[in-house]
């Protein structure tokens, strides 16, 4: 059995890689700081290429592809700091007439957290709220409809004029917030509640695991071209060690990612997203380390990594509750 990529994979990731660094290079990332409301223009070129569509059948005007494909595109999405709510948009591009082609951008929030917060809502053309229960196997006992086969009425669609809201601070600049007080519950939508979360979660720790391999690229173009008493930095025993515990972590990251994408287990999904959290989050920090005074200062883009890297950690499971969750799987 071959665990390596495919030609027709690495051809995805790179045209992915090339497309954004193409259309979201250095100078639109540090206008999106200013101004972080999708690009309606980059969105329809990524619904063009497929970005949205790439898990619905042909039939229905897709590209066909799976999760493991999802995944890299989101890695890369995540590399680059792409604002905006990819996760919703790709999960829910069957769901939302006009998402798949980047026409319509939908958010979409967990109706289990507290507090309630909704990505980009002023740039979203519908949100999804995700019922705060699953609900038992029947879709009976709690009074909701049951919807086809396989899924059950566990969200709601609302228009954004209908959604009570307030300002919430955002850790990400590239991620504004907004914290939902009320919305109407009559438009239900047929949807697999458990897996939007599980799947979300997945796409969440690819794109966590982008930006961890992005920080150790940083860090060591950095200790190549910073000198200090006339040699590089990276020669250095610490820095070194620094760059080396990145790696390590990005690579374990990438392989308990690509390895939950093809097992689609919830506890697979679970360990995954732990290990690319503490990636994301950790490399950053040492990529700032690495920089040294330069890494702090808002002209360099490594707390911008370091920023996404701790509001990605907190949605669709913490640490915490992933730690909870795979001892009980241990003991089961």
């Amino acid at each position: 059995m071959d665990f390596q990529l495919t030609d027709e994979q690495r051809a995805l990731k790179d045209g992915t890689r090339e497309l954004l660094a193409g259309r979201f290079g250095r100078d639109r990332l540090r206008a999106a700081v200013e101004d972080p409301t999708p690009d309606r223009a980059l969105w329809r070129e990524l619904g063009a290429a497929g970005f949205f569509a790439l898990r619905l059948p042909e039939r229905d005007g897709g590209v066909g592809l799976g999760l493991p494909e999802a995944v890299l595109v989101l890695e890369e999405a995540g590399r680059a700091l792409l604002p905006g709510p990819l996760v919703a948009c790709q999960l829910l591009a069957g769901v939302v007439d006009g998402v798949a082609a980047g026409e319509r951008i939908v958010g979409l929030c967990d109706g289990a957290r507290e507090p309630l917060l909704w990505e980009h809502p002023a740039g979203c053309d519908e949100l999804i709220m995700l019922d705060a229960g699953d609900g038992p196997a029947d879709g009976e006992a709690d009074g909701r409809a049951e919807g086809a086969r396989g899924r059950t009425v566990g969200a709601y669609r609302s228009a954004p004029d209908q959604v009570t809201c307030a300002p919430f601070a955002s850790v990400d600049p590239l991620t504004p917030l907004a914290r939902v007080l009320d919305l109407p519950c009559t438009d239900p939508v047929a949807v697999d509640a458990p897996r939007l979360r599980r799947e979300a979660a997945l796409l969440t720790a690819a794109q966590q695991l982008g930006s961890a391999l992005r920080t150790v690229e940083m860090a060591a173009g950095h200790a190549r071209e910073r000198e200090q008493f006339g040699v590089p930095i990276g020669s250095f025993q610490a820095v070194k060690q620094l760059c080396a515990q990145m790696l390590v972590r990005a690579e374990i990251a990438r392989s308990a990612v690509y390895a939950a994408a093809v097992t689609e287990s919830a506890l697979d999904v679970t360990g995954a997203k732990l290990l690319a959290d503490e990636a994301a989050v950790r490399n950053a920090r040492d990529c700032v380390q690495v920089h040294g005074g330069m890494g702090f200062t808002w002209e360099a883009d490594v707390h911008l990594h370091l920023k996404r890297a701790w509001w990605h950690a907190e949605r669709w499971g913490t640490a915490g509750e992933a730690e909870e969750l795979l001892a009980a799987g241990l003991i089961a």
